[in-house]
This record gives structure tokens, C-alpha cells and sequence, in this order.
């Protein structure tokens, strides 16, 4: 078996990692029984770059269970976790071709491994194997694809706009029981978990900067909050900032934001969203944080070209220090946050959203004869199914529409 991890010998805590996710995914653990007895994906090539945690070994080990042959390559070269890629090779058998942090030409020698395996179905985080895939023409046998990113789908909606998407996309980001959980909750927390793991310092009194107000913004705004903070929002949406105004949260320009904040995080896909202006406004102290997809929401190159000196101060902080003598700290170099300085979301909330990417696969390989190039939601139906699972195995119980009230509704809906 053809594979590529830092050290076999990790495997064992890793192993110990992935059970213990798997423990509190409950829906994807009652997908990976079905998928066990029906074997849905029997002898289809999956290839997967997405970050290698302990919960995307859970999708992994889940899509094999149903008779896949699976791949996995990492999304981002400072979110693999070693000992969980040694585990997967060496306990479960699924090849693995990532080192946490390594260089870009050894990351897309990775992507290309999974090309060569001439997938039948992508999974991406952020688009960069499907984008791969197109530009070296290599889209020939794949029957359809999934995305987890807003970051992804936006790349994706633009392709298929210019018309040069060749085969179908699941934006499965763009699943309720995937957005309003998984970047709401999951990053909120994942975020703040991940600047306490590299700075050890109080949130509480702090004046916080949350760099854009959709789902993964709102998840960090409210955990700030909730921690004492004062929270700041930036936003270039007149409708989501009227909307972080209502939830409680000042807004204003990040340049005004600049002067205020001790703590500042980005989330919007977007480059350089803390800027030359703003970083030459920063008070001393200052701590910049990403949790968009890529590493460019934060200028880093103005850092470096400000900076007198440069200095790793402690695990994922970097000091710059200014010639004016300001003391900017920026988080693992920009990349995110949350995967990068700790573990990324929690397996309860990664539990909804792999299962959404399994049951995608699924559908792609059902479907793929009536899909266009295009990029889909997944059907509603599917969603309601996640929910209502994650619902049992949390021991709740919701009320059901008598067939009077159904009736009811749908008169109303009809006009009669």
C-alpha cells in the first residue's frame, strides 16, 4: 500500500484519539453500521483531501465501510494531525499521503497522488484537489463531487458560472445540519480553543474583533462573548452588519477596530481583510488570529515589511516587533487557527457534517446520471433524516403534526 505519513510508530495514539471521536459521533457511527450491511459504495474510488483529525478518520473508516476505496490527503499542510495519519494507515488500512507541516511543493505532490488514483468521487475542504483535478484535465471518470467550505462552494459557484466545471458538485456546506452547527458552534468554539492553546491569555475584559458576521463569525462572536469579551464586528454587508448591531455587537471599519481591539479574528475568505492601514493602526500587544480557509486574510507581507524583528515566542505565536516598537503577535502563521494551534471542531458537531459528506457520496453515486455540471444542495429530505438522528441520539423528542394540522397547512399554503 502506497502511502506517506511523518512516523508508523504514532499509530497507537492515534488510534486512541479516533475511538474516542468516534464515541461522540453517533449519527455517522449509525451511518457506518447501515453502510457495513448495504455496502452502498461497494468498489467506488474516493479520493478525500480534507484535514487530518480524528473525526475525518471516522468519515474515512465510515465511507470504507461501505465497500469504498478510500484515499485521504490533507487540505492544509498545519491541520494534519501525525499520529491520526499513522493510525489510519497502519490500524485501518486506508492510505494517507500527509506531514504536518510541509513545505507546498510536498503538499501538492500529495494531491497529485490522489489524482493518480483516478477517483470516481471527490471530498474537499477548501477545492484545491477538485481545482487540480481541472486544471490538469484529469476530470475523465469522475462521476460528481463534494465541498465542506463556503470557501469551496464560492470557488465552485464561480467556476460553474464561467462554464468551465466538468462534473457535479454537493455543496454539502450548504446543508442546514452543516452551517448552522458546524460553523456556527464548531469554529466558535474551535476558534477561541485554539487562541487559548497558543497564548494562555485572558479573554475575559478584552475588547475582541470578529473580521466578518456570517455563520463562522456569529459562532466566534457569541463565544467571545460569552467569555467576557467585548466584542467588535467588521463587516462589508449592510444586511449582516444590521444584524450584528441587533445581536448586541459594536461595528465599525476594521481601521477604527484597529485602534480598539486586543484579540482579532478573520472569517471571511477574503484577502487581506486586516490590511496595511489597519495593521499600522494596531495598538502594542495585539493578537491576530485566522479561521477563514486560507492564509491571506491577514496581510502578512506588511507585517514583515514593518517589522524590525521577527520572533517565535512561544508554539504558533510569532512577535512582530515594529520599528515604532509595537509588538504585533500573529497565530500560527496566519493559516487556521483553530486546526493549526488545537484540534479543530468538536466530533459532536463534525458528526452532522461527515455525515452529510457520506451520504453525499452516496447520492452522487445514485444520482450522478441526472446531475449536470453544476453545483447542488443536497435534497431537503436528507437534512430533516440528519437532524432527526442527532435529535435520538440526544434523547430528545419533538412534537409531530396531527393529520388535522397537516390538512390545515397545507390549505393555507394552497389559498383554499
Amino acid at each position: 500500500m502506497e502511502f506517506k505519513v511523518k512516523d508508523l510508530s504514532l499509530a497507537d495514539e492515534g488510534r486512541k484519539k479516533i475511538e474516542w471521536a468516534g464515541e461522540h459521533m453517533p449519527v455517522l457511527l449509525r451511518l457506518r453500521k447501515e453502510f457495513e450491511r448495504e455496502k452502498p459504495l461497494d468498489g467506488v474510488r474516493i479520493a478525500a483531501c480534507l484535514h487530518v483529525t480524528s473525526e475525518t478518520a471516522n468519515l474515512m473508516i465510515t465511507l470504507k465501510a461501505g465497500g469504498a476505496d478510500v484515499r485521504l490527503a490533507a487540505s492544509n499542510p498545519l491541520s494534519t494531525k501525525d499520529d491520526i495519519a499513522a493510525s489510519l494507515v497502519q490500524d485501518y488500512g486506508i492510505p494517507v499521503f500527509a506531514v504536518h507541516g510541509e513545505d507546498r511543493d510536498s503538499y501538492y505532490e500529495n494531491i497529485k497522488a490522489l489524482a493518480d488514483f483516478k477517483p470516481q468521487i471527490t471530498i474537499d475542504d477548501g477545492g484545491d484537489l477538485t481545482s487540480y483535478l481541472h486544471e490538469h484535465n484529469l476530470t475523465e471518470g469522475v462521476l460528481g463531487g463534494t465541498e465542506e467550505t463556503t470557501t469551496g462552494v464560492i470557488r465552485f459557484r464561480a467556476m460553474e458560472k464561467e462554464g468551465v466545471l466538468k462534473y457535479p458538485l454537493i455543496a454539502v456546506n450548504d446543508s442546514m445540519t452543516k452551517f448552522l452547527f458546524d460553523n456556527r458552534y464548531g469554529t466558535g468554539q474551535s476558534t477561541i480553543d485554539g487562541i487559548l492553546r497558543a497564548t494562555n491569555l485572558l479573554i475575559a475584559g478584552s475588547t475582541f474583533v470578529v473580521c466578518g458576521y456570517g455563520w463562522c463569525g456569529r459562532g466566534v462572536a457569541m463565544r467571545a462573548k460569552g467569555m467576557g469579551a467585548r466584542v467588535i464586528v467588521t463587516e462589508v454587508d449592510p444586511i449582516r452588519a444590521l444584524e450584528a448591531v441587533m445581536d448586541g455587537f459594536d461595528v465599525m471599519p476594521i481601521v477604527e477596530a484597529a485602534k480598539k481591539g486586543d484579540f482579532f479574528v478573520t472569517v471571511t475568505g477574503d484577502k487581506n481583510v486586516i490590511g496595511k492601514e489597519a495593521i499600522e493602526n494596531l495598538k502594542d500587544g495585539a493578537v491576530l488570529a485566522n479561521s477563514g480557509h486560507f492564509d491571506v486574510e491577514i496581510d502578512k507581507e506588511t507585517l514583515k515589511q514593518l517589522a524590525e524583528t521577527i520572533e517565535e515566542v512561544r508554539p504558533n505565536v510569532t512577535r512582530f516587533t515594529l520599528r515604532d516598537g509595537r509588538r504585533i503577535y500573529l497565530l500560527a502563521d496566519g493559516r487556521l487557527v483553530n486546526l493549526a494551534a488545537a484540534e479543530g471542531h468538536p466530533p459532536t458537531v463534525m458528526d452532522m457534517s461527515f455525515a452529510n459528506q457520506a451520504l453525499a457520496a452516496r447520492y452522487i453515486l445514485e444520482h450522478h446520471n441526472e446531475l449536470e455540471a453544476r453545483v447542488y444542495t443536497l435534497p431537503h429530505e436528507i437534512d430533516v433524516e440528519i437532524a432527526k438522528r442527532k435529535l435520538e441520539s440526544m434523547g430528545i423528542r419533538i412534537d409531530e403534526l396531527t393529520e388535522e394540522q397537516r390538512k390545515y397547512l397545507s390549505s393555507w399554503r394552497e389559498g383554499t
